[in-house]
């Protein structure tokens, strides 16, 4: 008779047991994890597109457990390098009401910084940026000052010349300028990363310089910086300051994420091997948190490709931030 088949032996099947993060523990208390693994299902911020992206950490779950356990690539395996648990989805009450809801997310994220943990985030749309670092980074969080941001998208999110987004003041394209008047962020320390498209102003990154920020566009990545110039940059520019990593998967390239809220097709976007390997040119910086947000899995392809590559970005920043730990102690 063969060996009775244990718990464990099954933890190796993606459709079997509750579907968690990476299959990491379900535990809501930040204080037992170096690393908290939240879902963020709120998509009120960025309301004239295509709006589900509160879906996205329940598809994340799902794609989530049938992902690789180890980085063969550095021979490492964050799961035992130190704490990692799924502290659970963000209730919240007011989730039709943007401004009220990303106060409920900062509350949230505030209990996640007094722990100690670092959060990576899963959306949700882009807005959920700013009720994380208003909660991690500036003057009333245990930092105390603000943090540096490498900021991967399609688009500027500094619409300062909208002062709300029809009616939205914490919106999906506000939270990276406001983010930096509110001083969670330094701009002058952090970089736009793959800028592409068309806008409805002829010179939409004008607040994003006046800010401080350095942008990278498309273009430039392309035709002169390439991986290792972003790099170099990213290096130069952050210097031993605390890092967020907010990761818009419009930054992708249309044909592997179509199933993001605000697509710019037709033009190309960042290839999978361009975006893994800038996330793992900052390994050993000091990352204090990331997200991956705007993911549409209402409008995903049949295999889930979207969600499939948005987990492997997610994958990379989590290992990026537990060699960090594993590193220092």
């Amino acid at each position: 008779m063969p060996d009775e088949i244990t718990v464990a032996d099954l933890g190796f099947l993606h459709w079997w047991g509750m579907p968690t993060l990476f299959r990491c523990p379900h535990d809501p208390d930040p204080a037992n994890c170096d690393i908290a693994l939240v879902g963020v299902p709120h998509s009120s911020g960025n309301g004239t597109t295509w709006r589900d992206q509160h879906l996205g950490p329940r598809s994340f779950r799902d794609i989530s457990m049938a992902y690789q356990r180890l980085h063969l690539g550095w021979k490492f395996d964050p799961w035992n390098a130190c704490r990692i648990h799924d502290n659970g989805d963000v209730p919240i009450l007011n989730t039709l009401t943007n401004d009220i809801a990303v106060r409920e997310i900062e509350a949230f994220y505030r209990r996640i910084d007094a722990a100690g943990a670092r959060p990576v985030s899963f959306g949700g749309d882009h807005s959920i940026s700013l009720a994380i670092l208003r909660a991690i980074a500036g003057p009333d969080s245990r930092l105390g000052g603000p943090a540096a941001l490498v900021h991967f998208d399609a688009h500027y999110d500094t619409y300062d010349d909208f002062p709300n987004w029809y009616g939205v003041a914490d919106s999906a394209g506000h939270w990276a300028s406001r983010s930096v008047h509110e001083r969670h962020v330094d701009a002058t320390r952090s970089v736009q990363i793959g800028i592409r498209g068309h806008d409805v102003w002829m010179d939409p990154g004008k607040t994003s310089r006046e800010l401080g920020y350095r942008i990278v566009t498309k273009d430039e990545f392309d035709d002169d910086l390439g991986i290792d110039g972003t790099l170099g940059l990213i290096r130069e520019r952050v210097g031993d300051l605390p890092v967020y990593v907010s990761f818009d998967l419009d930054v992708l390239d249309t044909t592997i994420a179509p199933a993001v809220s605000n697509p710019e097709p037709g033009e190309a976007g960042l290839t999978m091997k361009e975006a893994i390997r800038i996330v793992q040119g900052m390994r050993g910086m000091n990352v204090i948190g990331a997200d991956v947000v705007e993911l549409m899995p209402s409008v995903d392809s049949p295999n889930s490709m979207t969600t499939w590559n948005a987990t492997r970005i997610a994958f990379e920043l989590i290992c990026v931030i537990a060699d960090r730990i594993a590193a220092t102690g």
